[in-house]
């Protein structure tokens, strides 16, 4: 139960901060319903699943790599973060699937795909997991392979639980939102998630 509890507490705390997937996460509720904004929410949790298991296995090889290519990976990271958040302020809300069109098949698999793509291109999430790891003291190096599956699955129950929370109260004023509103959504999300990429950006020559 411990294991279980500390597991939820770090899947909230490496979701909760509203950083470039939280506002993605918004806005795809916003524009096409919570569904979309669930998928995009659980390619993130998946992409995090990733990082907590190459931290909880492979965390000495990793973290060579990563002090080795920090800069490349820090403004490769950050110029992808740039580039989506323009693609997102010059969507067109009018092209988006109203709420009683049928959806096409893969739009919400390339929603999981493209969130899992962009979480996955920050690798640095796993110094946040190694700190909460050990600030938690959350698997004994003893601990057996079934405890730390466990561990892994209450991550991404604390995960899931505030995206289903930030989507529903998303979804709650969707009907609100108008072609000009949604397209005002589209460039507020954009451009705030280009501004994270560029203060990264930015962040890794003069920081």
């Amino acid at each position: 139960m411990d294991i279980f509890i500390k597991g939820i507490i770090i899947g909230l705390s490496v979701s909760v901060p509203l950083g470039p997937i939280g506002m993605l996460c918004i806005q795809r509720t916003l524009n096409r319903g919570q569904k979309h904004g669930m998928f995009t929410g659980l390619g993130a949790t998946t992409s995090d699943i990733v990082y907590a298991i190459i931290t909880l296995f492979f965390l000495s090889f990793v973290l060579d790599v990563v002090e080795q290519h920090r800069f490349v990976i820090q403004i490769v990271g950050s110029v992808i973060i740039i580039l989506f958040g323009w693609w997102i302020y010059k969507s067109n809300p009018v092209a988006q699937p109203k709420i009683k069109e049928k959806r096409e098949n893969g739009s919400v698999f390339s929603d999981f795909i493209t969130s899992f793509g962009l979480t996955l291109s920050n690798p640095l999430i796993l110094f946040v997991l190694i700190a909460l790891f050990a600030k938690l003291e959350f698997i004994p190096s003893e601990a057996s392979i079934g405890m730390h599956i466990f561990g892994l699955f209450s991550i991404l129950l604390g995960a899931t639980a505030w995206w289903t929370v930030l989507t529903t109260f998303a979804s709650k004023f969707r009907h609100r939102f108008n072609v000009r509103g949604l397209k005002l959504i589209n460039r507020i999300t954009g451009s705030i998630i280009a501004v994270i990429g560029a203060v990264g950006l930015v962040s890794t020559f003069w920081g």
